[in-house]
C-alpha cells in the first residue's frame, strides 16, 4: 500500500478549515514568516508552531528582492536569510521546503549561464549545509519559461541536485510547470531516486480534478516511480467553499 498525505498550499489562517476538510498538513509561503524582520517574525513564528494543522512543507523560499543569480546577489544578507530560515524550519517541524523563487533565480540579461549555474549550486551547497540535522529538505522546483530561465524541467532539477549530492537536497516535480513545458512523465521514474515532494493543479492551474491533465498517466508513473510522500495542491480557487473539498476527495480517489 503506497503512503501519500494530501496538503494544499494556502496561507497559514486556513489551517484549521483545511484541517476540518481531512487534509494532512498545510504548505505556506516561507516569505509570509518574514524572516528578515525580527519583529514581525516574532509575531508569526507561534502561527506555525501551534497551528491546528502541521506545516509539513513551505513554498516561495526567498522575498523576490533577494538575488541568488546574477551580478546583484548579497552574500551577507542570502547566508543570513538561510540560517534564519533552516532555523525557523526546524522549530515549525516542516518537512519539505520548496526552492522555487523564480524572479530571485532569474538570470539577467547579460550574465552568463556558466556564472548563474554556478552561484546556484553554491547556494544549494550552503543551504544542504545549513539543513544538515534540521530535519527539513529543500526541494528544487522546476518552473516553466514564462516564470525563470533557469531549471525548467525535472531532469535539470536533477542534475543540480546529482551535483551537490547531499541528502538535504532534492527534487519537486510540479503537474502545472510539466504540462506548460511538455515534459515527459517517464522523467518521474528515471528520476524516482530524486523525487522529495509534489506539486498539483489542473488546466488552466486551477484545482485538481477540474480540468483535462492526464492524471491517470501521471498517477501510474508516480506509483512506477515508487514515491511515497507529500502532495499539494497548489492552484488557484474558483470556488472557495466546494473547491477544496472536491479537489481532496478527487486526489484520494485517483491515488487510491
Amino acid at each position: 500500500m503506497t503512503m501519500y498525505t494530501f496538503g494544499w498550499c494556502s496561507e497559514i489562517q486556513q489551517a484549521e478549515k483545511l484541517k476540518d476538510l481531512g487534509f494532512d498538513y498545510i504548505e505556506c509561503a516561507l516569505v509570509s514568516l518574514n524572516l528578515e524582520n525580527e519583529t514581525e517574525f516574532a509575531a508569526r513564528l507561534p502561527l506555525f508552531m501551534n497551528s491546528p494543522l502541521p506545516v509539513s512543507a513551505f513554498n516561495i523560499f526567498f522575498p523576490g528582492d533577494l538575488k541568488v543569480v546574477g551580478p546583484e546577489v548579497d552574500e551577507e544578507r542570502l547566508q543570513r536569510y538561510i540560517y534564519k530560515a533552516a532555523k525557523a524550519l526546524n522549530q515549525v517541524g516542516a518537512k519539505n521546503v520548496v526552492l522555487g523563487s523564480g524572479r530571485s533565480r532569474n538570470i539577467p540579461d547579460g550574465w552568463e549561464q556558466n556564472r548563474s549555474e554556478e552561484q546556484f549550486t553554491q547556494l544549494l551547497s550552503r543551504i544542504g549545509e545549513e539543513f544538515a540535522g534540521t530535519g527539513v529538505t529543500l526541494v528544487i522546483e522546476p518552473l516553466n519559461k514564462k516564470e525563470t530561465n533557469l531549471i525548467n524541467s525535472v531532469s535539470e532539477a536533477v542534475r543540480f541536485a546529482k551535483q551537490i549530492n547531499h541528502p538535504s537536497v532534492r527534487v519537486l516535480a510540479d503537474f502545472y510547470h510539466m504540462d506548460e513545458e511538455k515534459e515527459s512523465l517517464q522523467t518521474l521514474i528515471d528520476n524516482q531516486a530524486w523525487l522529495q515532494h509534489i506539486h498539483l493543479a489542473d488546466t488552466g492551474r486551477f484545482s485538481p480534478g477540474t480540468g483535462q491533465y492526464p492524471y491517470e498517466q501521471f498517477v501510474a508513473a508516480l506509483k512506477a516511480s515508487g514515491y511515497e510522500g507529500m502532495i499539494s495542491a497548489e492552484c488557484t480557487i474558483r470556488d472557495p467553499e466546494t473547491d477544496q473539498r472536491d479537489s481532496l476527495a478527487f486526489m484520494k480517489r485517483v491515488f487510491a
